[in-house]
């Protein structure tokens, strides 16, 4: 005899069931739209198919394919006609596919030798992006020079970087390069490599020396405890605010000693935008600055998927500094990322 509460259960149970049976057929439909569509017939064409299917080999970590391709989004693609298929690495990669796209985000030397030479004997898929492209923002001593170079100022404002020190030495000497580089007191300082988000605060100067090179020095800025999050796909851009290290004033430097470390500042629980803020330190960039700072720098550092920590000098209206870029950041915290990634993915095959 059954109760009610396992009735409910084989219901449901059934429920699930047949949802992953439509799933699954939805899934073969658009796998045999694929096959259809690569299957070349006598004469060399091709039989036409019914929908455009547009296909994304992604190689990407476990933890980044769980937040990047959510149900959300891989419902919205297959609708647009996407379709995501998993790149096998214990495969060779020419074997694979035939993809219009390829969406990578792996790292080491044997992994970037694969995409590169598949690159060059593929030169009709668009691979997301350049290998060579993404280890210059992999290094933070050359991720912020672009932005240096370009010194962007016009009628919206300037854009610069904070005054920063590379340094890969014995940490004991840190003070005194510290001081002939003339950054002033509290310095921020990041790992070299920007596998971490992680950064320290330190104070003072003896502090300085209890850090652990190699290390991007960079000097603080207040900037109201707010920094802008640029998300840039292709040429769509968006921007959100998030919470950041609050202002340090004389009488903090004065009472405060030693290095504060913070393992990540601006995360999703962090977000900004619903906070009642200072309209000063609120308010966002200029839409056309950012717009011809993210023209400039896709155009400079070679690559369509990344985004830009920003932030307003305190006290000022139109003084930014760009303090990171990471490569492929977490899109699935960004609103309406779904659309705004699967319009870009078509847009990449209607150009060709």
């Amino acid at each position: 005899m059954r109760m009610r509460g396992e009735i409910a259960y084989v219901k449901e149970k059934e429920e699930e069931e047949e949802e992953e049976q439509e799933r699954n057929e939805e899934e073969n439909k658009m796998l045999a739209a694929v096959q259809r569509k690569y299957t070349s017939v006598v004469g060399g064409r091709f039989p036409p198919s019914p929908m455009k299917v547009v296909v994304v080999g992604y190689a990407l970590t476990s933890k980044k394919t769980k937040s990047f391709l959510q149900p959300k989004l891989e419902g919205l693609a297959r609708h647009k006609g996407i379709l995501f298929v998993a790149i096998d690495q214990s495969r060779p990669l020419s074997d694979q596919g035939p993809f219009d796209v390829v969406l990578h985000k792996l790292s080491g030397k044997e992994w970037r030798c694969v995409i590169e030479d598949y690159r060059q004997t593929h030169p009709e898929v668009t691979v997301l992006d350049p290998p060579h492209a993404i280890q210059q923002v992999h290094n933070r001593q050359s991720m912020l020079q672009d932005v240096t170079d370009l010194n962007l100022s016009d009628t919206y404002g300037k854009v610069g970087v904070p005054k920063q020190l590379v340094f890969e030495k014995d940490p004991s000497s840190i003070p005194d390069a510290v001081n002939q580089a003339g950054l002033r007191l509290p310095i921020v300082a990041k790992p070299l490599v920007a596998k971490s988000h992680e950064l320290s605060l330190a104070y003072d100067e003896y502090s300085l020396q209890k850090l652990e090179p190699p290390l991007v020095l960079q000097e603080f800025i207040n900037h109201g405890g707010v920094l802008f999050k640029v998300y840039i796909v292709g040429e769509a851009i968006k921007v959100v605010r998030r919470f950041s290290l609050p202002d340090v004033n004389n009488c903090d430097l004065s009472k405060n000693a030693g290095v504060y470390r913070f393992p990540r500042v601006s995360c999703a629980a962090a977000s900004a935008d619903e906070a009642d803020l200072d309209p000063c330190v609120a308010e966002l960039p200029p839409r056309p600055l950012l717009e011809r700072l993210a023209r400039e720098l896709r155009r400079r550092l070679g690559l369509r998927l990344f985004n830009l920590d920003i932030i307003r000098e305190h006290g000022t209206r139109d003084r930014y500094y760009v303090i990171d870029i990471n490569y492929f950041p977490g899109y699935g915290k960004m609103p309406e990322y779904e659309h705004i990634f699967t319009d870009f993915l078509l847009s990449l095959v209607q150009r060709e």
